[in-house]
């Protein structure tokens, strides 16, 4: 029977948490693909605002594309923040063993979160790159359906890696007498140069961002590696807000106990005797700690938000794998994956995610404490 009610304890608070998360990203969304769209939008030259934004996704994709790519998202912040959370209580478990209270220091709890944001980047990239491409999408004009006689010419490696895609023949019939490294009395050029890797798009460029947005056409033409491009920047960008997030969270969580317990007759001893705080008072807590990471955080979520936008096909990396391409920029940029072209840029978008990240913890955390006092 003990059993049975554990199993039953932990279903529902699992319920509750799934819950909560989605519910915090369905409200918040919209703020993330404007966020985003601005991130990877502009350019050195080339300031997107937020009314630009929406106006373009309104003429391209309707209402409904700001929340393109959501259910890519959910799915990954329901597994990407249930094991942050759960990374870090085991963590600070091993923290409070021991103690006659269940106390954890700021300092404990910045590590704790260093460590469990590390993990949750690694689980939920994948998601975040489908996630990402679909925002793009959405402010992307589309382009006219492919003639039969066109799909019929598509270079057999393109065929192949990328399905329903027709190269810029233009583009390429200009191109193969300035490319070709075959002999000129060659009996087919084109079908020879179409073999190419870097002639497969026929521009010598490789696909749009949009053409390259499902789960197939990413492995097939980028690698299983691409599911985790801008892994430094993310592992960088999560660590550095679930760090900052727990520890300033536990900052507030222990100013309001002793806050609540200046006016105790007698003192407290231990906190159980303070009693639990107002759901209220932790939801808005967890929303400025939720703003405060963002904000801490955003340079490395724009850099790996840019990386993801690119397409590099797995050809191109194999072969800056075998002639050693150093990374650009300097130490500290090499580190945390932030391209040198993006110095500045890196800080555009920062008060919408800040007012995502803040509206969604506070979101998450009050539906959750609802939810479980509801069901239990």
């Amino acid at each position: 029977m003990d059993d049975l009610w554990k199993n039953r304890l932990f279903a529902t608070h699992a319920i509750a948490a799934t819950g909560s998360v989605t519910l915090g990203i369905a409200v918040t969304y919209p703020l993330d693909t404007i966020k985003t769209l601005v991130q990877v939008g502009s350019g050195s030259g080339k300031q997107l605002t937020t009314a630009k934004v929406l106006d373009r996704v309104r003429s391209l994709s309707g209402i409904s594309g700001l929340y393109s790519g959501f259910g890519w998202l959910a799915l990954g912040r329901i597994l990407g923040v249930g094991s942050r959370f759960g990374i870090y209580e085991i963590l600070t478990a091993f923290y409070k063993d021991g103690r006659e209270d269940n106390f954890v220091h700021v300092s404990e709890a910045l590590l704790a979160g260093i460590a469990a944001g590390a993990v949750e980047s690694l689980i939920s990239s994948p998601f975040e790159l489908f996630k990402l491409r679909e925002q793009v999408k959405s402010a992307s004009p589309l382009q006219s359906s492919s003639s039969v006689t066109g799909k019929a010419t598509v270079a057999p490696v393109i065929a192949k890696l990328l399905r329903g895609y027709s190269p810029d023949n233009k583009a390429f019939n200009h191109s193969v007498g300035l490319l070709s490294t075959l002999a000129t009395k060659h009996p087919n050029m084109m079908g020879a140069l179409q073999e190419y890797p870097w002639m497969i798009t026929g521009s010598g460029r490789p696909p749009s961002v949009y053409d390259v947005r499902r789960p197939s056409d990413v492995i097939s033409l980028e690698g299983w590696g691409a599911l985790w491009r801008g892994s430094r920047s993310g592992v960088v960008r999560d660590s550095v807000f679930s760090g900052i997030f727990f520890s300033s969270w536990q900052f507030l969580h222990r100013a309001m106990l002793d806050w609540k317990a200046v006016g105790m007759h007698p003192s407290p001893r231990s906190d159980e005797e303070i009693g639990p705080l107002s759901p209220l008072g932790v939801s808005l807590a967890a929303g400025f700690s939720g703003s405060v990471a963002a904000a801490a955080s955003h340079c490395f979520d724009t850099a790996k938000s840019r990386s993801q936008c690119v397409v590099l096909p797995k050809y191109v990396a194999m072969e800056r794998q075998h002639l050693k391409w150093s990374l650009p920029g300097n130490r500290f940029e090499r580190i945390t994956g932030i391209h040198p072209a993006d110095r500045n840029l890196l800080f555009r978008g920062i008060w919408l995610r800040m007012a995502r990240s803040g509206f969604a913890s506070f979101m998450i955390v009050g539906s959750y404490f609802l939810s479980v006092d509801y069901l239990v």
